[in-house]
Formats: structure tokens, C-alpha cells, sequence
């Protein structure tokens, strides 16, 4: 077993020697007698059950402290805690407000709690055979009597107050520090997020800077896409075009050399039946209808001529071959009347500055 240990089995085992005892026997009107108990610890929980009792004696035990629960004994208006080993009292004391009388004589006390100068109607302190701390003994001095005494609490009390204003102003200035580095610490968490909701506005600008660069680049791949596909129809329509151009022109290449030779065709069957005309008037009207070339052609002309006139069709048809066959006979007339001509230039004792009569229609 260890020395802590066995200190706290002691310390147990007089608690409940302190138990045993009978504390209304302890009890003197309001006083209640706890002197040379040999006690360690003070019974706070049992002290709470009389609280008619205003004077409490404690000296001449081995408390060495007092426990917080003993500031809640506010009730007490005399402390007798005189020659015990109490090295310091709870921080809470100056909830004793009822307190008038305190004897904390030969303890092993250094220093006060600040809040002892809470205690306004403490009215009598001893301090003596304390190592108390040199600004706190001056304060105290001699309290060899009564006097002496009540001056040592109004000392003690006024230096209490001037360390409270120095702990309140210390308190102060630590609270303005912790609120100067909270502000400082607000100021940064804002510039902070200041600085990342910018960061995040510059991204978000980016980013749209990005896209619509994208979406520009889209839209102009798009456009020369579309420049393509126009040229490309374009070109189609250019090749249809000329396809269809030159379509048309063999077209029409063909339909005029189809033209030229149907109108060649025609000159030819023109210049045919000019000649036949011209061979048919030779014989009928010119000396030559003797020969033996031109009896078979007058033979047909006259033959084809009596087929019409027997033929029974239209008056108007008969007017018409008839006035055919006027116009015919004027146009051999015509033709016969020149033939000399045109045989003597085609003879051959003609030569080529024989004049050519002119001819008039």
C-alpha cells in the first residue's frame, strides 16, 4: 500500500469516526464545537443540514484544504479554522457573504483568493504565524488584538480590491486581447473567404470564358462546316449546271446539225424539183418534146394531170389543181423561156466571157 493510499483509507476511516459522532451533540445554540475532531476534511454535506447554525469551529484539526462545496455554507457568519494545515482556501470564498468573522491563524497560507474581497461584511481577520506573501503580510500587520483585528479586514479587504481591480483589469485586458485577436481572427476568416469567394468568381468566370470560347469555336466550326457544305452544293449546282450546259449544247448541237441537214435535205429535194420542174418544162415547152428522153415524161405529166381532172372531189380541190396547174404552166413558160439561155451558157463553144442576161421576174 502506498502513502497516498493510506493516507485516504485514514482519511475514510475518520470520516466515518466523524459520521458516528452525534453532530446535534456537537451543537450549542447557533455554534456548533468541531475543535481538536482530528479532523482532515471538513463534512460539508452534514454542516448543510443545520443551517441554523452560524458559528462553525474547525481549529485545531489537520484540514489542509477546504473543499468548493464549503463556499456554499453561506449561511456561516463566524469561522474559527485557527491552527490547521490549510495551504490555500477555494477560489470561491467570496460567496460567504454573511461572513463577519474569519480566523485563519497559524495555517501555512501564502496567498488569498481574489474573491475574498467579496466578502464586504467581514469586519474581523487574523492572518497571523501565516508565510504570508510580503505585499499581502503588510497588508494584514499585527492582530494582537481586537482592534488590531478589525483594522487587519479592512487592510486585507482594500488589498483584495486593489489585486481584484488589477485581476478585473487584467481579466479586461485579456478579454480585449482575445476579442482584438477574434476580430483579427474574424478579419482574416473574412478576407479568407473574401479571397475564396473571388477565387471562386474568377473560376466561375473561367469557366464561362471557357465555354463560351467552346461554344464560339462550335459555333464557327459549325459556320465552316456550313461554308463548306454551301460550296460544295454550290459546286454541284455548278457541275448540274454545266452538266446541263453542255447537255443543252450537244442538245442543241445535235438538233441544229439534225436542222442544217433536214434544211440541207430540203435544198436538195428544192433543187430536185426545181431540176424535175426544169426537165419537165424543157420537154413540154422547148423544141426538145420530140425527143425521145422527154415523150415519156410529158406522157406522166399529162397522164397525172387527166387522173386529177377525172377524179371526182371538191370544187374547191379542182379550183385549186386547176389553179395549180396555171401557176405550173407560168413557171414552165418561164423556166422554157430561159432554157436556151442556160443550155447555150452549159455548151460548149461557150465561153466564160459570154455575157448573162439578167433575169426579171
Amino acid at each position: 500500500m502506498t502513502i497516498q493510499e493510506y493516507k485516504s483509507s485514514n482519511s475514510k476511516l475518520r470520516m466515518s469516526k466523524i459520521k458516528l459522532l452525534n453532530l446535534k451533540d456537537k451543537i450549542d445554540g447557533n455554534e456548533m464545537d468541531l475543535s481538536l475532531c482530528n479532523l482532515t476534511e471538513v463534512p460539508v454535506k452534514d454542516l448543510a443540514a443545520f443551517p441554523k447554525v452560524t458559528v462553525l469551529d474547525l481549529s485545531c484539526n489537520n484540514i489542509s484544504s477546504l473543499p468548493l462545496e464549503f463556499c456554499s455554507l453561506s449561511h456561516l457568519v463566524k469561522i474559527d479554522i485557527s491552527k490547521n494545515q490549510l495551504t490555500v482556501l477555494p477560489d470561491d470564498l467570496g460567496r460567504l457573504s454573511n461572513l463577519h468573522h474569519l480566523d485563519l491563524y497559524n495555517n501555512k497560507l501564502t496567498i488569498l483568493p481574489v474573491s475574498f474581497s467579496q466578502l464586504k461584511n467581514l469586519k474581523w481577520l487574523d492572518l497571523k504565524d501565516n508565510p504570508l506573501e510580503i505585499n499581502l503580510a503588510k497588508a494584514a500587520g499585527d492582530c494582537l488584538d481586537e482592534k488590531q483585528c478589525k483594522q487587519c479586514a479592512v487592510r486585507v479587504l482594500q488589498h483584495m480590491r486593489i489585486l481584484q481591480d488589477e485581476v478585473d483589469k487584467e481579466r479586461e485586458r485579456r478579454l480585449q486581447k482575445e476579442k482584438e485577436l477574434e476580430k483579427k481572427k474574424e478579419a482574416k476568416q473574412r478576407e479568407r473567404e473574401t479571397k475564396e469567394r473571388e477565387a471562386r468568381k474568377r473560376e466561375k468566370a473561367e469557366e464561362k470564358e471557357r465555354k463560351r470560347k467552346e461554344y464560339n469555336a462550335h459555333m464557327a466550326a459549325l459556320a465552316v462546316q456550313e461554308q463548306r457544305n454551301k460550296r460544295k452544293e454550290e459546286k454541284k449546282r455548278r457541275n448540274g449546271q454545266l452538266a446541263a450546259d453542255k447537255k443543252a449544247a450537244v442538245e442543241s448541237a445535235s438538233k441544229g446539225r439534225r436542222y442544217s441537214l433536214i434544211g440541207l435535205l430540203w435544198k436538195l429535194l428544192f433543187l430536185l424539183l426545181l431540176g424535175l420542174a426544169g426537165v419537165v418544162g424543157v420537154c413540154q415547152l422547148a423544141e426538145l418534146n420530140e425527143e425521145t428522153g422527154c415523150v415519156p415524161i410529158n406522157s406522166a405529166v399529162g397522164n397525172a394531170l387527166s387522173w386529177v381532172q377525172e377524179q371526182e372531189v371538191d370544187l374547191r380541190v379542182r379550183e385549186l389543181v386547176q389553179e395549180v396547174d396555171i401557176r405550173a404552166r407560168e413557171l414552165l413558160q418561164k423556166l422554157s423561156s430561159l432554157a436556151p439561155q442556160l443550155l447555150k451558157s452549159f455548151s460548149p463553144t461557150a465561153t466564160m466571157t459570154d455575157p448573162v442576161e439578167t433575169v426579171e421576174n
